[in-house]
């Protein structure tokens, strides 16, 4: 048999309500053979279903009222979580599931994560700056993550030793993040195609979009929703541009229900 594994989410404020949860769960249990234990990390459990455990968010360690909220989700890279431990699967709410998941704890590695480029179009202003250029190319898109459970503490001790420092070199945590992964050679990446960007993976470019509907594009097993539209635009019905079309995403809804 093989070991069971984690597989955690984080839920805060009231951006998302407790069915993303619900059906990011029912999702990996779509896809995934292997056993797993699935947690969320929240401060309202309300609505969550029996299949999903409630843990109390974890603490970043910063005095009360100090810190960025949108730093938070370093809290999970402690030395404890919980009694968690083992193999890891980080996955943010705003994402669907559309592919098998046993792979994302088979792929060697230390720490895998998407590379933040992989969703985007390529950005040519970008090299007028070859240095930053580089560093963005590193960093990785904290939606999906896998990691050991304490085996990375060295990136929440680096934030707490200097939490106003690190705010003020880097735009955002997963900047943070993978710039300490990278210093300790644990950096590395998804296959390309695991992970895809609904906007840019699935939609037909430009005037394509009118004459053909999203769709999943081969290999593709997470579906993230970076940027906008968001999730819950497009299942909405909305998400559109004078420029981009959004049509039929009866697929969507399937893999992202109960």
């Amino acid at each position: 048999m093989r070991t069971p594994v984690n597989v955690i989410c984080m839920k805060w404020g009231t951006l998302y309500g407790p069915e993303y949860v619900n059906y990011l769960r029912a999702g990996v249990a779509r896809h995934l053979k292997r056993p797993f234990r699935f947690v969320c990390f929240t401060d309202d459990a309300s609505g969550l279903r029996d299949d999903v455990q409630a843990l109390p968010l974890p603490e970043l360690g910063l005095p009360r009222g100090q810190g960025d909220l949108r730093w938070r989700k370093l809290a999970v890279f402690g030395r404890e979580l919980h009694d968690l431990q083992g193999s890891t699967l980080f996955l943010d709410l705003d994402l669907v599931v559309v592919g098998p998941l046993d792979g994302f704890f088979e792929l060697p590695g230390r720490f895998l994560i998407i590379r933040d480029d992989d969703l985007f179009r390529a950005k040519p202003l970008r090299r007028l700056n070859p240095a930053r250029d580089r560093f963005l190319h590193s960093v990785g898109n904290s939606s999906v993550f896998r990691f050991e459970i304490g085996q990375h503490a060295y990136i929440l001790d680096a934030y707490l030793a200097d939490p106003k420092g690190a705010a003020g070199r880097y735009e955002i945590s997963q900047q943070f993040q993978s710039a300490q992964l990278a210093a300790h050679g644990d950096l590395a990446y998804w296959p390309p195609d695991w992970c895809v960007s609904f906007k840019n993976a699935c939609v037909p470019r430009g005037l394509k979009s009118w004459l053909a509907d999203p769709k999943v594009p081969e290999g593709a097993r997470i579906v993230v929703f970076a940027g906008t539209p968001k999730m819950s635009d497009v299942l909405a019905g909305g998400g559109h541009k004078w420029y981009r079309r959004i049509g039929d995403v009866r697929w969507l809804h399937e893999a992202w229900g109960a």
